[in-house]
C-alpha cells in the first residue's frame, strides 16, 4: 500500500469522489470482505459491491487474498493507498498554471505553484516506481510567528539573499550528467485555530 496515491485521470476522480467511494475507501485501510464492510459502513451488499466494482476497476481497491468456503470464494479487498489527493493535472487545459498568474505576490500564484508540484512530483514517483528508484528530495516545514510586519519584510528579505546567494554558489546550467531541480520558497499565514476565532 502506497502512503498516497495521486489521481491523474479524471474518470478515476469522479469514482473517488463520491462520498459512500470515498467512505469505503477509508474502510478499505485494512483488508476487508464485501459483506463485512457492507455491515459496517450500513450500506446494502449490493451497492457495497457495486461501488467496489467502480474502485477496482479505477485502480483504487485491489484483492489482498481469496477465501475458499466449500464453493464460494470470498474477496478480501484492500485500498491502493493510505490517502489519495487529485492532482491538478485532472482538470486537463484549464488546471492552473503559474505561468498564466501575472502576481507574483497573489494567493493564486502560491497555488498556482503548489499544483505544479504536485503534477510535476506524481509523473516523478510513477517513474520511479516503474524503474524501482529512490527518489531524492527535500522538504522543509517550519512555522515561525513574526513581532511585527516590518521583521516579516526584513526575514522575507534576508531568506531572499540567502538563497539566491546559495543558487548562484551550487547552479552550473552546463555541468556534464548535472540534473536540473526545482526549488521553492513559500509562506503564508496559518488558518487560526477554533480557539483562536472565538478569542478575536
Amino acid at each position: 500500500m502506497l502512503d498516497v496515491q495521486v489521481i491523474e485521470d479524471p474518470a478515476t476522480a469522479v469514482v473517488a469522489l463520491d462520498p459512500k467511494r470515498a467512505r469505503l475507501l477509508a474502510e478499505l485501510a485494512e483488508p476487508c470482505s464485501a459483506a463485512a464492510l457492507a455491515t459496517r459502513v450500513g450500506y446494502a451488499r449490493q451497492k457495497v459491491n457495486y461501488h467496489l466494482r467502480a474502485l477496482e476497476a479505477r485502480g483504487l481497491v485491489e484483492v489482498a487474498e481469496e477465501r475458499r468456503w466449500g464453493g464460494l470464494t470470498e474477496r478480501m479487498l484492500v485500498a491502493t493507498a493510505g490517502s489519495y489527493v487529485v492532482s491538478p493535472g485532472a482538470l486537463g487545459p484549464v488546471a492552473t498554471d503559474p505561468g498564466r498568474v501575472r502576481d507574483r505576490l497573489s494567493a493564486s500564484y502560491l497555488i498556482a505553484l503548489a499544483a505544479r508540484v504536485l503534477r510535476e512530483m506524481s509523473r516523478l514517483v510513477r517513474k520511479a516506481k516503474e524503474t524501482k528508484k529512490r527518489l531524492a528530495t527535500l522538504s522543509i516545514d517550519a512555522e515561525i510567528r513574526f513581532r511585527s510586519a516590518a521583521e516579516r519584510a526584513a526575514f522575507t528579505q534576508d531568506l531572499t539573499q540567502a538563497v539566491t546567494r546559495l543558487v548562484a554558489q551550487y547552479h552550473d546550467a552546463s555541468a556534464p550528467g548535472g540534473r536540473a531541480h526545482r526549488l521553492i520558497v513559500v509562506a503564508h499565514p496559518l488558518p487560526k485555530s477554533s480557539s483562536e476565532k472565538e478569542s478575536t
